[in-house]
């Protein structure tokens, strides 16, 4: 597979010198970029899928929804609908996108909105509401939109460093893009990464943004679903896992980790699941021999799922930044916010 990708590296070429010329145009302010009256952070990757956007997003959000006003902005990947809407308790996944539901249905008091069109999103956001705070979710192409501060997230075991443009390799633009990064974050890091493993990734980075963090997934204690089951309880189940994600190997890695005997149904990211999916998941599950067993899947697949599957649990995670970078990301953050000015 990785040979017949690099046999398409003309296409990757191709695709590098139509993107650079994009950020040029809009670097050179040939294209128009929108700024607004207060802060706008985005959160996004160079390479497609799967570096933790999510967790990111409401890492910020617990960090900053008990200072300031906040709200979301996400385009709803996949989502059945068009335009712009603030999500409300009557939106479903299919209508709002997973993510946008998942923020939504997981915070309290801040304002959920989804707009392919970020800069009318944001507009619409300031005319209807007295946020103080957008919070950009998966936006660092979207040149449109000028933001205040740029997230940039890599994922430890796939840097952007040792990756290719599409479609040889996975990344959107090239390796200079991430030079727009205020902050960039090494993401899904195992917790015992050494210190000359984070120096080594550092001075391959440091080029790129001075201000570089390294952060680990970490997961609840216990299994949400119709009744609590502690996670080191799980390995005394059989497990139908399903997945719908874009990297689930974290996820796996963990369950080995902690000998849950799992059986795997991975889908397409953000898969919308028909009822003959739900009819086949049932019947695997009726063929588990285990006494106890169970369907586990992700949070973000859970907001598609729940509805439809009735026992269903997932384990809740958080992004942990590694030692004491929680608080040196944590004021840079709150310096930018409270320093900030049009």
């Amino acid at each position: 597979m990785k040979f017949l990708r690099f046999l398409l590296f003309p296409f990757a070429v191709i695709y590098d010198l139509v993107a650079t010329i994009r950020n040029f145009l809009f670097d050179v302010r040939f294209f128009n970029q929108t700024s607004f009256s207060i802060p706008v952070i985005v959160v996004g990757n160079l390479s497609v899928g799967g570096t933790g956007k999510t967790p990111q997003i409401e890492y910020l959000i617990r960090l900053l929804k008990n200072q300031f006003k906040i709200a979301v902005l996400s385009r709803g990947y996949k989502r059945e609908t068009t335009g712009f809407l603030t999500l409300n308790s009557n939106h479903t996944a299919i209508e709002v996108g997973d993510e946008p539901l998942q923020f939504f249905r997981k915070f309290q008091d801040i304002i959920v909105a989804v707009d392919a069109n970020r800069v009318e999103g944001i507009k619409k956001i300031l005319q209807q509401s007295a946020s103080e705070i957008v919070l950009l979710d998966d936006a660092f192409q979207h040149r449109k939109v000028k933001g205040s501060f740029y997230i940039l997230l890599t994922k430890f075991d796939d840097l952007f460093v040792s990756d290719y443009l599409l479609p040889t390799g996975n990344l959107r633009e090239n390796r200079t893009g991430a030079k727009r990064a205020d902050a960039i974050i090494v993401s899904k890091c195992p917790e015992d990464l050494t210190e000359n493993q984070k120096e080594i990734i550092r001075n391959s980075i440091e080029k790129y943004s001075k201000n570089v963090y390294f952060s680990s997934i970490s997961y609840a204690k216990y299994l949400s679903g119709n009744e609590p089951i502690l996670l080191k309880d799980l390995r005394n189940y059989e497990v139908l896992l399903l997945t719908g994600i874009a990297n689930s190997s974290s996820l796996l890695h963990f369950l080995k980790s902690n000998k849950v005997n799992y059986h795997h149904l991975n889908f397409p990211d953000h898969y919308q699941f028909s009822s003959e999916d739900i009819d086949n998941i049932l019947f695997k599950f009726d063929t588990l021999k285990g006494f106890k067993k169970i369907i586990l899947t992700t949070e973000k697949d859970f907001v598609r799922l729940n509805s439809l599957i009735k026992n269903c649990y997932f384990i809740e995670i958080e992004t942990s930044f590694l030692e004491c970078q929680k608080v040196n990301f944590d004021n840079l953050i709150l310096d930018h916010i409270n320093s900030f000015s049009n």
